[in-house]
């Protein structure tokens, strides 16, 4: 390998890698030994330029509605009437089978289950069962594919949420929004291809990880962006107090040199990603007030997504801001609605918990179909795993829990290329085990990434050696739920 080849591949001039280096000949012939990327992430050779798919994509947008805590199946979409007729009664070790437990059951010698507190009832022309807690996503059922068959190796919060975002259960692995953002590229220059918003509800609030819509071993121009509700919605954007936006932009000019300067000495692709970020920041002074100004919105989109939508920093709020980014063509809007884990006081959890979402969840679809964006726009809502059909410690009628369960549970999907109006995967009479059509989670991120026109085992890049992909080494696109 020559010197012009080595210093290229390492990222790196000659003058640079021989003070560096500083044994000579000897160094070059170590050096022709070593991966040529092993200091620089790259994408693979083979990989098309941002915003060109393998094939032509039904999706252009997600709005991805996560329910941090793990929501109830079984109060909400899996209706069970056996659990009702053997309330009290010890759950079959034929169907448990010895599955593992988390720590909070994993000593109880007793597993005595309980039937839903909420009734269901079927709806729309699906004839969908649904619990009695979602009344506004009854209306909608037509809409929506419901999967009833999820499931997941993540038994504890942290892991099974990073699993769901990044498709491993370790940190520091690009989030999903960062994946399309590096495969598709932006649609807006003015906005970032990846949002976060965040709400909370009351109770046993799980914590979130900023990392978990982190960019990873990805450029840092993928990462999400997190709004925030208040007079300063991105932290540190504004111009500081004495500094007008020509002096800014004679700053950032003046820097931009700098920064290319650096990167001529360097070939640090990562220099590159900060000047875009330095110049996304200063658009964004501009875009960002203007997107999160709901004064130009008409009385009806309030009555649509509800009152709480007038109040920043709701859910109902960010469905709302959601669309309006969406409309304004950023890529991918995540939306995490903290509170959901329910191990004891099941029945008020998860009816606060259902109110705070139904209305404005509904109201997101109808809102898109009736703006003709549904069709091109993922609305997808879940959470990490589910609930057991046994209660969690002692029982009393009114204050019970459920623990995890991983092995099934429930989330729903619409728009962008999904089959409506199905209920897709069935599980055992006990809600414990899939008996049709399972569902991993790799099997959803292919399936996501095979909506905007890619092959999940193609969008990869190359780490240290290895390459990388969201759903790892594994993962099939679930054909049952396109339309």
């Amino acid at each position: 390998m020559s010197v012009e080849i080595l210093k290229s591949a390492l990222n790196m001039n000659r003058r640079t890698f021989l003070s560096r280096a500083s044994i000579g000949v000897g160094s070059l012939a170590l050096g022709s030994l070593l991966v040529p990327d092993l200091f620089s992430g790259k994408p693979d050779e083979d990989q098309l330029p941002a915003g060109v798919s393998h094939f032509a994509p039904k999706a252009k947008r997600v709005i991805y509605l996560f329910q941090s805590g793990a929501p109830s199946q079984l109060e909400l979409f899996d209706h069970k009437p056996l659990l009702r007729k053997m309330h009290g009664q010890e759950l079959p070790a034929s169907i448990r089978m010895g599955q593992r437990l988390t720590g909070m059951t994993a000593f109880q010698k007793s597993f005595p289950l309980i039937g839903s507190f909420a009734d269901f009832a079927q709806h729309g022309q699906s004839g969908a069962w649904l619990g009695e807690l979602l009344p506004f996503t009854s209306k909608v059922v037509d809409d929506i594919c419901i999967i009833r068959s999820m499931h997941t190796e993540a038994i504890n919060h942290d892991p099974a949420v990073t699993f769901f975002q990044t498709g491993n259960q370790q940190p520091g692995r690009p989030s999903m929004g960062s994946w399309l953002s590096y495969g598709l590229g932006s649609e807006n220059k003015n906005l970032p291809a990846f949002c976060v918003l965040l709400s909370r509800g009351q109770g046993d609030i799980q914590p979130l990880a900023s990392r978990i819509w982190g960019n990873g071993f990805l450029d840092s121009i993928h990462q999400g962006v997190q709004l925030r509700s208040g007079h300063e919605p991105v932290l540190y954007l504004q111009n500081p107090d004495g500094t007008d936006s020509l002096s800014r932009r004679k700053m950032l000019d003046h820097l931009a040199t700098l920064n290319h300067m650096q990167e001529e000495e360097f070939g640090d692709p990562e220099i590159t990603a900060r000047i875009s970020q330095y110049e996304m920041a200063y658009r964004m002074q501009t875009s960002v007030p203007e997107v999160t100004d709901f004064s130009d919105e008409p009385e009806s989109s309030f009555k649509l997504y509800g009152a709480d939508s007038m109040q920043p920093g709701t859910f109902a709020a960010n469905c709302l801001l959601a669309r309006r980014l969406s409309e304004r063509g950023v890529r991918f809007v995540q939306l995490y609605h903290m509170g959901w884990d329910a191990h004891t006081d099941l029945p008020g959890t998860t009816r606060r918990f259902a109110k705070n979402v139904d209305q404005a969840s509904a109201a997101l679809i109808q809102d898109l179909k009736n703006r003709g964006m549904l069709d091109e726009t993922l609305v997808i809502w879940g959470g990490e795993f589910g609930r057991t059909n046994y209660c969690q410690g002692t029982y009393k009628p009114d204050d019970y829990g459920r623990d995890h369960h991983p092995r099934c549970f429930t989330i729903w999907m619409a728009g962008g290329g999904i089959k409506p109006g199905i209920t897709y995967g069935e599980t055992d009479e006990f809600g414990y085990n899939i008996i049709k059509d399972p569902v991993h989670v790799h099997d959803f991120q292919a399936t996501i990434l095979h909506l905007f026109g890619y092959d999940h085992e193609k969008l990869i890049f190359k780490h240290q050696g290895r390459r990388y992909r969201l759903t790892d080494v594994s993962g099939h696109v679930v054909k049952g739920i396109l339309a």
